[in-house]
């Protein structure tokens, strides 16, 4: 039942009802022996949370990173929706970021709402969520032969024969393509397969502000860091790189000026903005706009940034709110601006075609029966699950010899439990095999994990000929990702089922 919502949510709540039918399966007895937990805890928890004056239930990458991870995700929302802890001090809130997203655009209240699967990838037929296909998809889509085959690949930063599952068959794929080009600062795992590596300068040599994390903040901030060394002027800016690239594929020729291609996107940000009724630039002439951002003299990023600032829900709009944010105003503050706690935002920032909190969406629903019956059946023997060491969050950090000392290590941990019943011995050695491949680990043994639950760090296996990182190969480790399955995947998101995967482990002798 719904505990206790604000006010102003009364009657903007749908679904509940329905929800009610979809997991009254779900009991304390009937999800214990999945969960591990004794169901008189569960009871206790849900009252304890249930009676709580302020609470929030909270769940990231652990809990979405596996088969039914939109369905995790989704029930977390409708606990908080349910204990009335949705968008109010002491529980869940959501950000105004100082740039603007999909939820301080737009009409309040009303939109579009959320669609998957407006198209589907060329071989397994999996569908697009929010304009992206699974990277699990990547390797059959360069192997696979017939029209639509992914025959070139540009790469940016990332690492996906570390960081995708089924990462040897992505290993082939790569090598199979025609021509690769690859942006980043390391011959590694996956850069060693391009034609061309286009080095960019140093993160000490160009400007940051966090576009993506302020939407996930605690409170409503905005910090501009500018570049603490200066560029070689000979070096291209990344951006520089990205938007040649970018004119290349457009057919402007392998000498465009990425000028021409900053100017091409900046002006239809602005268009986008001064015709849209939401915007508070809404009817102004795009001239005026674009020549105010011109005589800061910024190009790229930080021109876009300073559009997006002024723009924005805190903004100067260029002239028409003098006390607005910009970007002149972060380099004047350059400890950051903070832009008060996280208020209230339910309904304006709705943006579903009913005008209400949908709880019971007919997709999830749909997933949710797989999930009750997976509940049911016969636990596997053992399950991998991944996990980030404090110095080592991804696979470029291990090139850090500072980041690398000490006991950063890539070790299986296992349960003492299990290590007594597979006969593993700490710093022995342990085969792990899964439906597409295998490891041999250094075995640590810990009560960190459950009975029947085995962890490998992610972003290790720095042992492939041809890569051109010295610190890390030294600790080389090996690669979790030979073990995660492209065929299961979380099919709302796409995402790839990287924790939970079916796995034996095995003692390895000598």
């Amino acid at each position: 039942d719904l505990v206790s919502l604000p006010e102003r949510l009364a009657g903007r709540i749908n679904g509940v009802e329905e929800l009610r039918r979809a997991v009254a399966g779900f009991t304390p007895a009937a999800v214990s022996a999945a969960t591990g937990i004794p169901a008189e805890d569960i009871v206790r928890l849900t009252r304890d949370l249930a009676g709580a004056p302020t609470a929030a239930v909270y769940g990231r990458i652990g809990v979405n990173a596996v088969r039914f991870g939109t369905v995790n995700a989704w029930l977390i929302d409708a606990l908080n929706v349910l204990t009335g802890n949705i968008d109010r001090p002491g529980g869940a809130m959501f950000t105004r970021p100082a740039t603007g997203n999909a939820t301080t655009r737009g009409e309040g209240g009303t939109g579009k709402g959320f669609r998957i699967g407006r198209g589907r990838s060329r071989v397994s037929g999996r569908p697009e969520a929010m304009g992206e296909y699974p990277a699990a998809v990547m390797a059959e889509e360069m192997l696979e032969p017939g029209p639509g085959r992914i025959r070139a690949m540009v790469t940016a930063a990332g690492n996906p024969v570390l960081s995708t599952p089924h990462s040897g068959q992505l290993d082939r794929a790569l090598e199979s393509l025609e021509f690769m080009v690859a942006i980043d600062i390391y011959v590694n795992e996956t850069t060693r397969h391009a034609d061309v590596i286009l080095p960019p300068p140093s993160a000490l040599e160009r400007d940051h502000y966090d576009l993506s994390l302020y939407a996930f903040a605690v409170r409503n901030v905005a910090n501009y860091s500018p570049a603490v060394l200066t560029r070689d002027p000979a070096s291209p800016d990344e951006w520089e790189i990205l938007a040649r690239l970018a004119g290349i594929l457009q057919g402007l020729g392998p000498d465009v000026d990425p000028a021409v291609v900053d100017d091409q996107v900046i002006a239809g940000m602005v268009h986008t903005e001064t015709g849209s009724a939401s915007s508070p630039l809404s009817g102004r002439d795009p001239a005026e706009i674009l020549d105010a951002l011109a005589a800061t003299g910024r190009r790229g990023p930080a021109r876009m940034l300073d559009l997006m600032l002024q723009a924005g829900p805190y903004g100067a709009a260029f002239g028409a709110n003098p006390e607005g944010l910009s970007l002149d105003v972060l380099l004047d503050n350059p400890h950051g601006v903070d832009l008060g706690p996280l208020e209230p935002r339910l309904p304006a920032l709705l943006r579903t075609p009913s005008g209400m909190v949908e709880l019971a969406p007919e997709e999830f629903l749909a997933d949710l029966t797989g999930l009750e019956r997976l509940a049911g059946e016969e636990p596997v023997p053992m399950l991998l699950v991944g996990r980030r060491d404090l110095k080592s969050n991804n696979s470029w950090m291990h090139n850090l010899r500072i980041l690398t000392k000490g006991r950063l290590a890539c070790t299986l941990h296992v349960h003492p439990d299990d290590a007594r019943r597979l006969a593993l011995v700490d710093g022995g050695r342990a085969r792990v095999t899964s439906r597409v491949g295998e490891v041999v680990a250094d075995v640590e043994i810990t009560d960190a994990v459950r009975v029947g639950v085995v962890s490998l760090p992610h972003g290790w296996g720095h042992s492939s000929p041809g890569t051109r990182m010295s610190v890390a190969r030294a600790k080389a480790g090996v690669n979790a990702n030979l073990l995660t399955d492209d065929s299961v995947l979380d099919p709302l998101s796409g995402n790839a089922a990287l924790n939970a995967v079916p796995v034996t482990v095995a003692a390895v002798s000598g």
